[in-house]
């Protein structure tokens, strides 16, 4: 029986947390997990890379500069 409390999570390919990062080139993504240049989590899934949504805009409210 699964637990109807727990949302499902958001898990996104490369090329849509991409987009949702505004990214041009999905790669770039690759790039930053390979040299580490930023800590934005990731899930691998066998050879498959998948995003929590929730980690991206984490990440983005994280890099967001300035404002209230």
């Amino acid at each position: 029986m699964a637990d109807t409390k727990t949302p499902a999570r958001e898990l996104l390919t490369q090329k849509e947390a991409a987009a949702r990062l505004g990214l041009t080139n999905p790669d770039t993504l690759a790039v930053w997990r390979c040299t580490k240049r930023y800590d934005l989590p990731h899930i691998k899934i066998g050879r498959s890379v998948r995003y929590d949504a929730r980690s991206i805009e984490k990440f983005l409210a994280s890099r967001t500069m300035g404002g209230q």
